[in-house]
C-alpha cells in the first residue's frame, strides 16, 4: 500500500506546486480486515484555483499603412435600363449594377458590355483589359455600372480576361472568352448592348 501512496504523493506536490489549490477533504486509506473483507478508502478532494486572466487593451504605438482615397463627383453618362415586367415580378426599383476588379502590375480597363435578362435573371459580361500603363508597387480598384429600374432579379457575373492575382476578385467567374458561357445564355435575350 506504501509503495502506491509515495507515487501520489509525489505527484500531488508536484501539481500543488504549479498552481494554488486548497485541501477539501481528508485522505482515508481503506481498512483491511485480516479476513479480506475492505471497506472502501477516500482519495483526497482539492479546489484547484488555476492561473487568473485579465483580458482588456492597452495603447500602443504601431506603423499602419495609411490610405488617402480622394472622392470627387463629376458627371458622366450612365447607361441606364428601364425594364417593364409582368406584376408577379413585383414593383421596380432603381438601383446601380456594379462590376468592380483589383489590379495591380499594369493599368487595366473594365467595362460592362452585355446585359442578358431571362424570367428574373440577369447575366452581366464585362471585360477586363490590361493595358501598358505601369502601376508600380500600386494595387488599385477599377468599376463600371449601369443604373436598372427593375423589379428585383437575380444577378450573375461573367467577366471576360485574366482574373487579377487578387483575394478581392473572387466575387465573379471570370472566363477567357464568351464562348465558355454562351450554352448559359442561349435562351436569354440581350437587353443591353455597348
Amino acid at each position: 500500500m506504501k509503495k502506491l501512496f509515495i507515487p501520489f504523493v509525489a505527484l500531488a506536490l508536484v501539481f500543488a506546486t504549479s498552481c494554488k489549490m486548497d485541501q477539501t477533504k481528508e485522505a482515508k486509506l481503506p481498512e483491511v480486515d485480516v479476513d479480506i473483507d475492505t471497506e472502501a478508502g477516500q482519495l483526497p478532494a482539492f479546489d484547484v484555483d488555476w492561473a487568473d486572466v485579465n483580458v482588456g487593451t492597452r495603447t500602443e504605438m504601431v506603423e499602419i499603412p495609411k490610405v488617402v482615397v480622394v472622392m470627387e463627383e463629376t458627371e458622366i453618362e450612365v447607361p441606364y435600363l428601364d425594364v417593364d415586367m409582368p406584376d408577379e415580378y413585383g414593383e421596380k426599383m432603381e438601383r446601380t449594377i456594379m462590376i468592380e476588379a483589383e489590379v495591380d502590375e499594369f493599368e487595366h480597363n473594365l467595362e460592362i458590355e452585355k446585359v442578358y435578362a431571362s424570367g428574373n435573371n440577369l447575366i452581366v459580361v464585362s471585360r477586363l483589359e490590361k493595358m501598358e500603363t505601369s502601376l508600380g508597387d500600386k494595387k488599385v480598384r477599377i468599376s463600371d455600372q449601369i443604373k436598372l429600374n427593375a423589379p428585383d432579379l437575380n444577378v450573375k457575373h461573367y467577366v471576360v480576361g485574366v482574373k487579377p492575382n487578387r483575394v478581392f476578385n473572387d466575387a465573379y467567374m471570370y472566363v477567357n472568352n464568351e464562348s465558355d458561357f454562351s450554352d448559359k445564355v442561349a435562351d436569354y435575350k440581350v437587353i443591353y448592348s455597348k
